[in-house]
C-alpha cells in the first residue's frame, strides 16, 4: 500500500473512531489497524528521505550529513 492509501485509510479510521456508535472491540480493531497503517507509513516515507539525500549527494557531488530534527 502506497504512502498516501495508507494515510487515507488512517483518516478514515480516525473519523470512525470519532462516533460513539462502535464497540469497543471494533475499536480496538480500528485501532490496531491504524498502529499498522502509520508504521507503514512511517517506513515508506523514511525510504523516501533516503532516496531524497542519495539525490542530493549525486545533484551536488558531495554528500554532507546535516541534523535536520526541528524538534529542537
Amino acid at each position: 500500500m502506497t504512502f498516501e492509501k495508507n494515510l487515507e485509510r488512517l483518516e478514515q479510521i480516525a473519523s470512525s473512531l470519532d462516533r460513539d456508535e462502535l464497540s469497543l472491540e471494533q475499536a480496538l480493531t480500528l485501532f490496531e489497524e491504524g498502529i499498522a497503517k502509520l508504521k507503514a507509513a512511517s517506513a515508506e516515507l523514511a525510504k523516501a528521505e533516503g532516496r531524497v539525500a542519495k539525490l542530493v549527494e549525486k545533484a551536488e557531488g558531495v554528500f554532507e550529513v546535516e541534523d535536520t530534527d526541528d524538534r529542537g
